[in-house]
């Protein structure tokens, strides 16, 4: 195993080089979401759309063609469908013919488009490549951004392998509360900073560093086993989300904060899906309140939206598009919740522990 060393510098060359390895004749595009209306701008995402600018000339200094910035109105929640029309070189187009267009998509965005784009991916040569980028911060270029991928890819794959192995995992928190997910029937996939042509599944978040499964959802007719509870912090508050058949069930706690909680779930039932099971594996990552690189570095699980990691859970279950979800909980170093424990078990029920105290006990 490559141990990690100290963060040396972001080279944003090198990233594009590594992370896409660009094939001859391929063509690049950044995209990003903008404020309008109701959704106002922040700095940190007006920040993000000058990286996007930045980010499209790296493509240009690698000897990369490219398409002019593609804009487009913020959906005002994360993986909800795009809109129909974008923007690029001052001009109206239609936002998902113009990414087909694209072999190499960056996705700079403030509400992630993850999901919507992974209908959109072609593998090979030639085909679409992806990496999405929600929430990125000028900070994580000195940090998850300028990682060494060769570690991030080999941890990821090992974890993806166990993961693969496992038919069920036991999660204990620092709260002393425990949950069982259910991960039969389901594939594991790595997000290992390489969104190269032999990619299978070509769309990654950037920064990387993860392997997920989705938790089995009870649709060929067989119960779910993911039950138990699962703490969090909302608001100084603590939190704990009972769990059974891989649905949230109800929520313990009183005053505003819980039962401000209960009404979100309320709204749709497939909110309360849980939909990821995920194991952040960048050792340059930092906890910064930003889930794109707080997931990257620990446990961490999500509710709702699950098709685009690989379980049944899509846009047509929730009752309105603006309903739409698919929000991570993390829990590591720098967290208000930490990991005790986790152990994975084989078909057999053979034990494997994977981490103690929020570091991984499989790497050397």
């Amino acid at each position: 195993m490559i141990a990690p060393g100290p963060v040396e510098g972001f080279d944003l060359r090198k990233l594009l080089q590594t992370v896409f390895e660009p094939q001859p004749g391929e063509k690049a595009l950044v995209i990003c979401d903008v404020p309008h209306g109701n959704i106002g701008d922040n700095p940190t995402w007006a920040e993000r759309r000058r990286m996007a600018e930045e980010w499209l000339a790296g493509f240009e200094e690698i000897g990369v063609p490219t398409f002019p910035l593609l804009e487009y109105p913020a959906t005002g929640s994360h993986n909800a469908d795009l809109p129909q029309e974008g923007y690029s070189g001052g001009r109206p187009v239609s936002l998902a013919d113009f990414v087909r267009k694209a072999n190499l998509v960056i996705a700079m965005t403030e509400f992630s488009a993850t999901a919507p784009l992974s209908r959109l991916v072609r593998p090979g040569v030639g085909g679409l490549r992806v990496a999405s980028m929600p929430g990125v911060s000028r900070e994580m270029e000195q940090t998850a951004l300028a990682a060494d991928y060769r570690v991030v890819a080999e941890r990821a794959w090992k974890l993806r392998d166990l993961l693969n192995e496992a038919e069920t995992a036991e999660v204990v928190f620092d709260t002393g509360d425990q949950v069982i997910f259910d991960l039969r029937f389901r594939k594991a996939r790595a997000d290992d900073g390489l969104c190269t042509p032999e990619k299978e599944f070509p769309i990654i978040n950037l920064p990387s560093g993860e392997a997920y499964k989705v938790p089995y959802e009870g649709e060929k007719g067989e119960p779910s086993r993911t039950s138990g509870t699962l703490p969090m912090v909302r608001a100084g508050t603590l939190l704990r989300l009972r769990v059974k058949e891989n649905r949230i069930s109800d929520i313990e706690g009183s005053g505003p904060v819980a039962e401000s909680m209960r009404a979100y779930f309320d709204v749709d039932p497939a909110r309360r899906n849980i939909a990821e099971f995920g194991l952040g594996c960048n050792p340059w990552a930092r906890v910064r309140g930003n889930v794109l690189e707080d997931e990257k570095a620990g446990f961490h699980w999500a509710y709702g939206r699950s098709d685009h990691l690989g379980g049944t859970v899509g846009p047509a279950t929730f009752l309105q598009p603006e309903y739409v979800v698919h929000r991570d909980e993390v829990y590591a170093e720098g967290t208000p919740i930490g990991i005790r424990r986790i152990t994975l078990f084989s078909r057999e029920g053979e034990p494997v522990p994977l981490m103690l105290d929020n570091r991984y006990v499989v790497f050397s």
